[in-house]
C-alpha cells in the first residue's frame, strides 16, 4: 500500500490545456473518488496517475517516488476498466492470473493468488468458465480479481459500474466498498454518478473543467458545499437554487425574485439587499402553516418517499417527503424550508456566503 500525491498536475493536448494545476493528496489506505460531469477531466487525471497519459507538468507521486516517467507496469498499480477487458479465449482463472504469468511468477504462486482472490470475490465456482458464460456483474468481479492477484500498492477504477443495470450497480457498490474495507489498499475511483461517490468514498474530489471545485468527506460536501456547482451536483434530487436578495435586521431572511420571503437562521454580515442564491435541499422541506404556497406540477411516489415537483412563481422546486401526501397536480402545497439548513451563495461568484 502507498499514498498518492498529485502536485500541480497539468495536461495539455497541443495548445488546449485540459487539466489545470490539480493538487490532491491521498493517504495510504484511503478510498478517494473523483467525481464530476462528463468531460471534466477525471478519467484523464486517473490515466495520468496510471501512466497511460503522459503528464505535461507537475508531479505524480506513489509513496515517496515520483513516477512521472515510469511506465504503468513499474508504478505498482492495478487498474479496473469500464469495459472489463477480459480475454474471451481464456478462462476466469487464466484471465486473473495472466499478468502474473507474464511476470514469470511460478505457477504454484499464481494458483494460490488466484484462489485467494476468487474466494474474496465469490468466484470459485466460475474459475473454469469463459467470459461469455458470465453475467455482467461476474465479469466485473473477474476484472477486480485480476487486479487483486497483483497485490498492488494502489487500485485505480475507471467507471467500473457504468455498464451494469441499476440493481446490479447497487450490489456492486457494496461489494467494492466491502473489498476495500477488507484489503485496505489505497483506491482511486472515477465516476460521474454522485450517488456512487456519496455511498462509497472516504473522501470525494469534485471536478469541473479540469479543476478541483471542492474536496472533502461525502457529508462535508453535502452539508457545506463550497459553491453553487458543488451544491447542485452533490445530492439527489439536487439542491433547489432560488434567485433573490438577502434581508438582514431583526428578522433575517431572503426575498425571491417573485417577492416571496424565506426565513434564515442568520444573515451574513453587511449583506442587506445583496443579490444571492438561496439553496435548500428537497428533503429539508416540511409541510405546514407558514409555508410558501407552491403549485404542484408532478407527484412521484416511490414507496418509501414521495417526490413533489412544484413551481414557486418562475422557480421550479423539488420536495422529498417521507410521508404519503394526498395532493394532485394543480393543488397548492405549503412548503416550509428549514431556515437552519438553508444555504446562501453569491450570485456573481457562486461562492458560499454562510
Amino acid at each position: 500500500m502507498a499514498s498518492v500525491g498529485v502536485v500541480d498536475a497539468r495536461k495539455s493536448y497541443g495548445t488546449q490545456e485540459v487539466i489545470h494545476g490539480v493538487s490532491i493528496g491521498i493517504d495510504d489506505g484511503e478510498f478517494v473518488i473523483l467525481v464530476g460531469p462528463s468531460g471534466c477531466g477525471k478519467s484523464t487525471l486517473l490515466r495520468m496517475i496510471a501512466g497511460l497519459e503522459p503528464i505535461t507538468s507537475g508531479q505524480i507521486k506513489i509513496g515517496e517516488k515520483v513516477v512521472n516517467h515510469l511506465p504503468p507496469k513499474d508504478r505498482d498499480i492495478a487498474m479496473v476498466f469500464q469495459t472489463y477487458a477480459l480475454y474471451p479465449h481464456k478462462t476466469v482463472a487464466q484471465n486473473m492470473g495472466f499478468a502474473l504469468m507474464l511476470r514469470g511468477t511460478p505457477k504454484t504462486e499464481i494458483d494460490i493468488r488466484v484462489k485467494r482472490a476468487a474466494e474474496i470475490l465469490d468466484l470459485m465456482p466460475y474459475l473454469s468458465r469463459y467470459p461469455r458464460q458470465l453475467s455482467g456483474g461476474q465479469r466485473q468481479r473477474v476484472a477486480m480479481g485480476r487486479a487483486i492477484v497483483r497485490d498492488p500498492a494502489v487500485f485505480l477504477f475507471d467507471e467500473p459500474l457504468s455498464n451494469l443495470d441499476a440493481k446490479l450497480r447497487v450490489q456492486m457498490r457494496a461489494e467494492i466498498k466491502e473489498l476495500h474495507q477488507r484489503l485496505k489498499t489505497t483506491t482511486i475511483y472515477v465516476t460521474h454518478d454522485q450517488v456512487e461517490a456519496m455511498t462509497m468514498a472516504d473522501r470525494i474530489v469534485v471536478m469541473r473543467d479540469g479543476v478541483v471545485e471542492q474536496t472533502g468527506s461525502p457529508l462535508d460536501l453535502y452539508d457545506r458545499p463550497a459553491n453553487i456547482f458543488v451544491a447542485g451536483f452533490i445530492g439527489s434530487p439536487s439542491m433547489n437554487l432560488i434567485k433573490g436578495s438577502i434581508r438582514g435586521g431583526t428578522r433575517p431572511g431572503f426575498v425571491t425574485e417573485d417577492g416571496v420571503f424565506l426565513a434564515l437562521a442568520k444573515a451574513p454580515a453587511a449583506s442587506e439587499g445583496r443579490p444571492a442564491i438561496y439553496g435548500i435541499r428537497p428533503e429539508h422541506f416540511s409541510l405546514g402553516r407558514g409555508g410558501i404556497d407552491a403549485d404542484v406540477v408532478v407527484i412521484e411516489p416511490t414507496g418509501s418517499e414521495t417526490q413533489v415537483f412544484a413551481r414557486l412563481g418562475k422557480q421550479k422546486l423539488v420536495g422529498v417527503f417521507r410521508e404519503r401526501i394526498a395532493t394532485r397536480p394543480g393543488d397548492k402545497l405549503p412548503l416550509l424550508p428549514n431556515p437552519e439548513l438553508a444555504h446562501l451563495f453569491d450570485e456573481n461568484t457562486g461562492l458560499r456566503l454562510n
